[in-house]
């Protein structure tokens, strides 16, 4: 499977927004949508890009992009 294979896979697999998927793994929110624009990672990203799909963080969809309410984080 192509890289770009396996980031849509990922992201369907864990409903991770395309943007937020590009901030954790490489820091630019924009690198989905140029990869599905025809934009060819060069090797040290693509390492970068497998490592983290390899080893991705915890994460879970929701608002925020998986971050839990104020309200739940310092109930009084």
């Amino acid at each position: 499977m192509s890289l770009q294979g396996e980031i849509e896979a990922f992201l369907e697999q864990t409903q991770m927004p395309a943007t937020r998927f590009g901030r954790l793994a490489a820091h630019d929110p924009r690198l989905v949508g140029d990869l599905r624009q025809g934009r060819v990672p060069g090797p040290e990203l693509t390492a970068r890009l497998r490592a983290f799909l390899a080893a991705p963080p915890a994460w879970k969809p929701g608002r925020r992009g998986g971050a839990t309410s104020a309200r739940d984080s310092n109930a009084r």
